[in-house]
């Protein structure tokens, strides 16, 4: 195999946890891990830009292959040099294969041995996306780490179905092996499924390492199911999976999931929490959640959160931005989003000095105890 463009760097291990800290390389640049990648779904992290973005510490994002090859199309992307400079993004680029967002977004789609039929969700258009088309897209899009196409199957889903279902995701697997052909300039990851069955979660973990990828990615998980069987997923595939390669937990960002899962070994995670919390008017603070929109705010002349040391903590109060989002104004988002981000960023960054110091576990529990979670 052609030596791969995205590599993993161990730096240390928590002798208390087992959490892993490290460096991942990429052609645009290298990023301290565990990470919190924001997302940037239409390529464009919602109110920011992305100065702004990379401000705040984000030295990689991930953008959607469903949403850009629903508009404006990877052939425009492509013209316009790729999606890194189409959106003025020179840090490294995480793409998903758009099959989360075909099972998610439509009702009408129907799964097949070829891929998947389904209407557009923006006019009812009818498209199929294949493995193959999957490759192509993202190598359009030009980013950094590019996704296989998988089925993230309903947790609910019987045994026999799930099995059904991870087998045809290896299948999958090996046909977006065969179409991907830009191995210097984009690493392809594979998908780990297999529902709430350890015993099939193991099963796909030890079928998709078998083809010796860059990264693994561990999907089908934070989709409603109990968060103690989340956390089973993970320890059942940690040992299988190889400490040399990067591995990613898809659609995880509440900040207990984001902490419990370096101490399982996971070094990058993605969300859209940050920013639906912030165009909501809810904040993440070192005592919890608040939604600064409520009434309750509206003569709270202190920041978002007292311990925050980012810009909007810095320079503007409860009540003002309440006042922006009451009143309608953009910037009340922006700031609510600003802080969310920064926030998550920077718990990434208390994450890794934990991990270097050897005490997750008592970080864990420090600040379970601040915000009111309870360790599973």
């Amino acid at each position: 195999m052609t030596e791969s463009p995205v590599r993993y760097e161990i730096v240390h291990i928590c002798r208390q946890s087992g959490a892993r800290r490290g460096i991942l390389h990429t052609p645009h640049g290298s990023v301290e891990t565990p990470v919190f990648m924001p997302v940037g779904t239409q390529a464009t992290v919602k109110t920011m830009t992305p100065d702004e973005v990379k401000s705040l510490g984000a030295g990689i994002i991930l953008a959607n292959t469903y949403h850009l090859w629903m508009r404006p199309g990877p052939e425009i992307i492509s013209e316009a040099g790729g999606l890194h400079t189409f959106m003025n993004w020179q840090q490294a680029i995480l793409t998903d294969s758009g099959g989360f967002q075909v099972f998610s977004l439509s009702d009408t789609r129907q799964i097949s041995e070829r891929g998947v039929q389904f209407r557009s969700h923006i006019d009812g258009s009818q498209h199929e996306l294949t493995p193959e088309l999957a490759i192509d897209i993202q190598t359009a899009l030009g980013s950094d780490i590019i996704m296989q196409l998988d089925e993230c199957a309903d947790w609910k889903q019987d045994k026999i179905y799930i099995k059904a279902s991870l087998e045809r995701t290896l299948r999958w697997l090996e046909r977006c092996m065969q179409r991907h052909k830009n191995h210097r300039q984009q690493a392809l990851f594979g998908i780990i499924q297999g529902g709430v069955y350890p015993e099939l979660r193991k099963l796909s973990a030890e079928q998709t390492v078998s083809f010796d990828l860059p990264g693994y990615a561990i999907g089908g998980l934070s989709v409603g199911e109990p968060v103690d069987l989340m956390y089973q997923m993970l320890e059942a595939v940690q040992e299988v999976l190889p400490v040399d390669k990067p591995r990613y937990l898809m659609g995880v960002g509440s900040p207990d999931y984001l902490i419990e899962g370096s101490i399982r070994g996971i070094d990058m995670f993605d969300c859209v929490l940050p920013t639906r919390l912030g165009r909501n008017g809810t904040v993440l603070t070192g005592r919890g959640k608040i939604t600064v929109r409520n009434a309750e705010y509206a003569r709270d002349f202190s920041p978002l959160d007292q311990e925050c040391q980012c810009y909007v903590c810095q320079n503007y109060t409860r009540a003002y931005i309440r006042h922006l989002i009451k009143a309608n104004e953009i910037l009340g988002l922006r700031l609510t989003t600003w802080h969310n981000v920064y926030f998550l960023l920077n718990l990434m960054q208390k994450i890794r000095e934990a991990i270097s110091n050897n005490e997750l576990l008592d970080f864990r529990d420090e600040f379970f105890a601040r915000f009111g979670y309870t360790v599973v």
